[in-house]
């Protein structure tokens, strides 16, 4: 692996990874389920508990800047069953993401020219994605650059011309703040509009982790990593932040062009009303392109993360051997074979039946995300328990996490939250077990990985006198 990432790269790798359809399309309907002010406080608590969660990984990536990222803390620092589950547990989520991209991807190219197939768009791009992450780290890492670039500067024009139409400058009268308390707003359902919402923007932060598997090829990683998230974590709340308030002023929580959620309603996204509303021209054209490129930028960091874990299960003796094996541009050629294959297998499953084999595959990687999550936050625990029990000075970790140890035990506790209540309905009267069994499955495929390993290798927890605690000498 060569360190060829720089502080600008890894910046955009946690935005790119963060920011896409969630906010794009899918803002508007959280705005119609909880109102404009139930779904702020749950984007500024979910923001609240990624900001812990950033912290905690800020520390480890810091002082163990490896591209096995979670995989390797959990296996150090928490016990080697651990480290097996999470690393496939997120390898698998990420492969089955880019065959998510794949198929929104096509969706988005039927906008413009329907008639062609969708699986040609499906496979050009994937072509595309691979090519950019065979070539090299830094190929990667400069494309995600612009690919993110793009969606970043989206959203600040969207912001700046929000902000000139609340306060009546352009777009006609302004609607000041009567659409904060129309209806039942600015609360919507109270807190079970809320606790929905809550899911939604929890899913809508998932990639910001990224930053912790690029730190293995970054440069400089002691200097560069925490720059990259502290950074990172202000611009995604305040673009989140930002864009819901904008919409909750400009467009009443029960208009019905809130309502899709996605890629195939853009036409109706809070963002193209916005910009049409602003005298955009061709506003949805515009947010179809931008769009497009923020789904070719979550499936090239999905291609990137999910062939950098595997190389790193394989490096470590958790996958077969050759997976491990590194080409002189220092990429791993083949885990990106593999995972890309993966990915094209999952696609396929689009086109077999009714793709029911293909919702089962992504409601499997749903939850992975928020494992990964919770796997951060208690390597982290027990990493810093098992630094001070091995008699080292804190003052000489390169970053230093805030609000230890009650940080990682909150976002630990917000993360259970979100899992268990991700899809509470089903239990909710008459208990439908497909849609529970549909929004859970990928609980139990985590469970059976850690026990399984553990009852195959017999491995213990890692005691916080012997844990792995050398760094790497590159």
């Amino acid at each position: 692996m060569r360190r060829s990432l720089k502080p600008r790269h890894l910046t955009m790798i946690a935005m790119g990874g963060a920011i896409g359809t969630g906010l794009f399309v899918a803002s508007g309907n959280t705005i119609a389920t909880a109102g404009p002010g139930g779904a702020l406080l749950a984007y500024v608590a979910i923001g609240f508990m990624v900001f812990l969660l950033m912290q905690s990984l800020g520390e480890m990536a810091t002082y163990l800047p490896v591209s096995g990222a979670f995989e390797e803390y959990s296996t150090r620092f928490v016990s080697p069953s651990f480290g097996f589950a999470i690393g496939w547990n997120y390898w698998y989520n990420w492969a089955i993401t880019v065959a998510a991209e794949l198929v929104a991807a096509a969706l988005i190219m039927r906008y413009w020219l329907p008639d062609v197939p969708s699986w040609i768009w499906s496979a050009l791009f994937l072509a595309i994605l691979f090519g950019l992450n065979a070539l090299s780290t830094r190929a990667y890492g400069e494309s995600e650059f612009w690919f993110s670039l793009i969606k970043v500067v989206t959203i600040v024009v969207f912001l700046v011309l929000g902000v000139l139409m609340i306060v009546g400058i352009i777009g006609g009268t302004s609607p000041g703040f009567s659409n904060w308390t129309t209806g039942d707003a600015p609360f919507v359902g109270g807190g079970a509009g809320i606790l929905a919402i809550f899911m939604v923007a929890g899913f809508s932060f998932q990639g910001t982790e990224l930053v912790g598997v690029a730190a293995g090829e970054a440069e400089n990683p002691e200097k560069n990593v925490p720059k990259a998230i502290r950074t990172v974590f202000v611009r995604i709340l305040l673009f989140y932040v930002g864009a819901i308030a904008i919409v909750g002023f400009l467009i009443p929580y029960t208009s019905p062009f809130l309502l899709g959620s996605g890629v195939e309603d853009i036409s109706i996204s809070p963002f193209t009303l916005v910009f049409e509303n602003a005298g955009v021209l061709a506003a949805a054209s515009v947010m179809n392109a931008v769009i497009l490129t923020a789904i070719l930028s979550a499936g090239n960091s999905g291609l990137y993360a999910s062939t950098r874990m595997l190389w790193a299960l394989a490096d470590s003796g958790k996958a077969p051997r050759f997976l491990a094996k590194v080409n002189g541009r220092g990429v791993p050629m083949n885990a990106l074979l593999i995972t890309t294959a993966v990915g094209a297998a999952c696609f396929l499953t689009t086109l077999i039946g009714d793709g029911a084999a293909y919702v089962w595959l992504v409601s499997a990687s749903g939850l992975a995300g928020f494992i990964v999550w919770m796997g951060i936050a208690w390597s982290h625990y027990r990493f810093r328990k098992a630094y001070t029990a091995q008699g080292h000075d804190l003052a000489d970790l390169p970053y230093r996490a805030r609000f230890f140890p009650l940080g990682p035990m909150m976002a630990l506790a917000l993360c259970a939250v979100v899992i268990l209540g991700q899809n509470y309905q089903a239990f909710v009267g008459d208990i439908d077990l497909l849609a529970a069994l549909s929004a859970y499955i990928g609980l139990p495929l985590f469970l059976a990985l850690w026990l399984g390993h553990r009852l195959v290798t017999g491995s213990k927890m890692v005691r916080y006198e012997d844990a792995d605690l050398t760094r790497p000498t590159d």
